[in-house]
């Protein structure tokens, strides 16, 4: 495949209209899905947020690469744009954007096109290549420009060029990764080869894209390496650098700051690598806060969680439907309820394992896992949530006091200081201070929580359903969600369950029901999402009307927030129990009663119709937005 088959002379744009990014976004979006590469317009502009949200595309030097993989995209194409006086595409280097190349890669299909994606990366690095494309007058002249940089470069046969690399005695070897693996990791590996080579000295990049590990280093590399420079925005195999010296940056270090990361590894300007077998790094913000960070660590527990939450809560609650039919004595209920009570088991121990592990990678699950274990006997969901921090850093503070030993040693580390001394200092902390302290607080917690009835469980249900619709899916909505798991798992009440999860289904059944009835408040695009959106909201999945908050955040936010707090207020109020902690409808069937099931019901309907004519009330028509 080359790159003409993935430049589509029909996604050209000489003349970009926006003016903002944000308007850009849309219009790149809007053309790929006019000219039918990508099945609706607005989940592939949403992934070029997303991907947005992880790093500016825009490089610098005029010149931005918006991508995404995205399950909206039916074939990989490149979409070549041009806006001739700029824009404010917040570039890594404060200066307008004026070149564009969009690309849409598909979500789970073959990779044959990330290779030719990774020349264009690589191309647009080269001299005079974007000074080019700003002169063209036509789509002919594009591919031109293309075929003239595309070239195989000769190799010039100079003599004293060649004493020169023969002389070289610094070998550097690299790393680049970004989250997406389409297009900045081939700009860095280009970047960073091309200071090397302006310098003299050898390097290898091992390239970490979406096609996988390209350029692997062998551990005879390693062991010759005089340096090692990791561009990447993503975890990358880092254990096998231990001992050696390392420079860690970002990935739009590797392509706007080459010169600078090779310079700093040929005088050795780079700190020894200590890092212990099996772990593994990824570069982070060096003013990340102390808040973001324990956030970050939450946020792994619960999405390793989450999956054991799912599938364990569902089949119990399939469960006692079998059971309402076939008794308790039944095979397949108690095979049902077996399975789903097991992996309902795990919940605290992943929980607190993964939280282990973000802070101190593999070291730390093990620890962190057993402290959830010994947490779910007694101090419930926030003992096991305090426990993965303190395995966390307890394995931490193992490695920085033993980070002096002989190397004659080092293998024990792994082996045996970190599972024994680890698990034998989280053991006692959890077994003398942590259980019998937070086994009361539990307690307490519970009975209080058994206790709420009247205007505080209609107040709390409020809340929780607001704040699943507040951000959707931001660390409110987790906040609120990993209280009703808590309250769930610790004490079997389901009635926070379901508040949050009419309060999450409340948001695309709201929005559908707008743009079905004020159909002039939203254009062609969002029309087309009505049915998606009633079948998203059913299922318990919010992330249909994310498009349309982050678009309008001023009238779908407050609309969504009201109806999902009346959702859960309702439920609150009637003490609608949830059977299981996720599957919107589907739950219904294994609901106490009929008339628990009408009150869910009823409670969604209802929060929904309100959000939604709130929305089509206070929206304004399309020409009125500017």
């Amino acid at each position: 495949m080359e790159i003409k088959d993935l430049l589509k002379k029909d996604l050209m744009v000489l003349d970009l209209k926006a003016e903002t990014k944000e308007e850009a976004i849309k219009e790149i979006a809007d053309k790929f899905f006019e000219k039918g590469y990508v099945k609706s317009a607005e989940d592939f502009a949403e992934g070029l947020r997303e991907r947005e949200a992880q790093g500016s595309t825009a490089l610098g030097e005029s010149v931005a690469i918006p991508h995404s993989k995205n399950k909206t995209v039916i074939e990989p194409a490149v979409l070549f744009a041009r806006k001739k006086s700029g824009l404010d595409y917040d570039a890594l280097d404060g200066m307008p954007t004026e070149i564009f190349f969009a690309i849409a890669a598909p979500d789970g299909e073959n990779n044959l096109h990330v290779a030719t994606l990774a020349e264009l990366s690589k191309m647009i690095m080269k001299d005079g290549f974007i000074g080019d494309l700003k002169k063209v007058e036509n789509e002919d002249q594009v591919y031109s420009v293309i075929e003239k940089y595309s070239a195989k470069e000769k190799p010039v046969q100079k003599e004293a060029e060649n004493k020169e690399v023969a002389k070289a005695t610094i070998n550097l070897l690299a790393v680049t990764a970004c989250p997406n693996g389409i297009a900045h990791t081939y700009m860095a590996q280009e970047a960073l080869e091309k200071a090397a080579k302006a310098r003299g000295v050898n390097i290898k990049v091992e390239t970490n894209g979406s096609d996988g590990i390209k350029n692997r280093l062998t551990a005879e590399e390693i062991e010759k390496a005089d340096a090692i420079i990791i561009a990447a925005d993503k975890k990358v195999e880092t254990a096998r650098f231990n001992g050696k010296k390392v420079i860690q940056r970002p990935v739009s270090d590797g392509i706007r700051k080459a010169d600078e990361l090779v310079d700093k590894a040929i005088k050795g300007e780079a700190n020894i690598y200590h890092e212990e077998a099996g772990a593994s790094a990824v570069y982070k913000e060096e003013s990340q806060s102390i808040t973001q960070k324990i956030y970050g660590d939450l946020m792994n527990g619960i999405s390793h969680m989450l999956p054991f939450v799912i599938g364990g809560g569902i089949l119990l609650a399939i469960s006692f439907l079998f059971e309402r039919f076939t008794g308790d004595k039944s095979t397949i209920f108690t095979f049902l309820n077996g399975l789903g009570g097991d992996a309902f088991s795990f919940l605290i121990p992943i929980l607190a394992g993964y939280i282990s592990y973000s802070i101190a990678d593999r070291p730390g699950l093990m620890p962190g896992m057993v402290a959830g274990l010994m947490a779910s006997r007694g101090a419930g969901f926030i003992g096991g949530l305090i426990g993965g921090f303190i395995a966390g850093y307890v394995v931490n503070f193992l490695k920085k006091a033993t980070r002096n030993l002989p190397k004659s040693v080092e293998g024990l580390k792994p082996m045996l200081i970190y599972p024994v001394l680890g698990l034998l200092i989280v053991g006692a902390i959890m077994f003398f201070a942590i259980d019998p302290v937070f086994t009361s607080v539990n307690n307490f917690i519970n009975n209080w929580l058994t206790s709420l009835s009247g205007t505080n469980m209609v107040l709390l249900g409020a809340l929780l359903a607001a704040m699943m619709a507040i951000d959707m899916g931001g660390p409110v909505n987790k906040a609120a969600y990993a209280f009703a798991i808590g309250a769930f798992t610790d004490t079997g009440i389901g009635t926070f369950m379901a508040a949050v999860m009419v309060g999450g289904m409340v948001p695309p059944i709201a929005i559908a029901i707008a743009t079905t009835f004020f159909k002039d408040k939203f254009n062609e695009e969002q029309k087309k999402t009505t049915v998606t959106n009633y079948i998203l909201g059913a299922s318990f999945i919010t992330e249909g009307a994310i498009p349309f908050a982050a678009a309008e955040p001023q009238t779908v936010l407050p609309s969504c927030v009201i109806g999902s707090s009346l959702a859960g207020a309702i439920v609150g109020y009637f003490g609608v129990s949830a059977p299981a902690p996720h599957g919107g409808i589907f739950i219904l069937p294994a609901m106490g009663s009929l008339n628990q099931a009408l009150l869910f019901v009823g409670a969604v309907l209802i929060g929904a119709i309100i959000g939604g004519l709130i929305l089509g009330a206070i929206k304004k028509k399309p020409e009125n937005l500017r």
